[in-house]
């Protein structure tokens, strides 16, 4: 099963920032409908963008987004703090965003994640900053692999993020993360690899165009999981086909659905 966090609940977008400001009830509750509609798996919930009003503004969102969807979500907050608030307010297992190898992150959200009922996702962040070499990434995600066992974490709720890196910074960092989660999803049996899809194309133009071509080349490698947009109905589409492709469609049903629907288009 391919794992959809979606990604639009976050107030790092403007209309977003807006809206949990103005305490626009109804948009968030028609974005988080959309998405579920789509094929999210998850909602992420992310609040920091206004400073100073992290916490309020979570248990605001929190409080809508569990009226308007059966899904599970994300608590998606670099805050160990506004994590464990936030944990005590959902109703379903939740996916943990995040933990690092950063010792100042590292620590408080061990400490947070002994003996909580959740699943968490995983940067291959260290203090020495981002991961430069396929090395660097499977090396990290060992590591925070056996950590998380450590404390009693099945691998089948830990999410590994390689970090991926756009392109145009420099040319190798799609080969890089396809590389990377080959690896991972080889040597590290029973994780799973995610992250932020849309990192790949930034500052490149239609992007979208790029993102749907990573998802798939992803796919290829293992890649079972992705943060990004479940209302763009062509990346679902890519999605659903590439599920095809790898034999996760019994008879190529959900294929032949979103055929009939409309969802997917030549």
């Amino acid at each position: 099963m391919f794992t959809v966090i979606g990604e639009r609940i976050n107030t790092t977008l403007k209309k977003v920032k807006a809206a949990v400001a103005e305490r626009d009830v109804a948009y968030i509750t028609d974005d988080v409908k959309k998405q579920e509609a789509a094929g999210a798996t998850y909602i992420d919930v992310n609040a920091g963008a206004r400073i100073g009003c992290e916490e309020e503004d979570m248990r605001w969102l929190l409080s809508v987004v569990q009226e308007a969807t059966t899904l599970p979500l994300s608590l998606d907050s670099p805050d160990p703090a506004i994590l464990e608030m936030a944990y005590g307010l959902v109703t379903k297992k939740p996916l943990v965003n995040s933990i690092s190898l950063e010792k100042d992150r590292f620590d408080p959200m061990m400490n947070f994640l002994k003996g909580k009922e959740c699943r968490i996702l995983a940067l291959c962040m260290d203090d020495s900053g981002m991961p430069g070499s396929v090395d660097d990434i499977f090396n990290r995600a060992k590591l925070l692999v056996e950590k998380l066992e450590g404390i009693g974490m099945k691998r089948d709720d830990i999410f590994i993020d390689p970090l991926i890196q756009p392109l145009s910074v420099a040319t190798g960092n799609g080969v890089m993360a396809m590389e990377a989660v080959a690896r991972i999803m080889t040597e590290l049996k029973g994780v799973h690899t995610t992250g932020g899809l849309s990192n790949v194309s930034f500052g490149l133009p239609q992007r979208r165009l790029v993102n749907r071509n990573f998802l798939a080349m992803m796919m290829a490698r293992g890649f079972d999981s992705a943060i990004m947009d479940p209302l763009d109905s062509e990346l679902m589409a890519v999605l659903t086909t590439g599920l095809a492709l790898k034999g996760e469609d019994n008879f190529c049903m959900n294929y032949l659905k979103g055929v009939r629907a409309g969802r997917i288009k030549a």
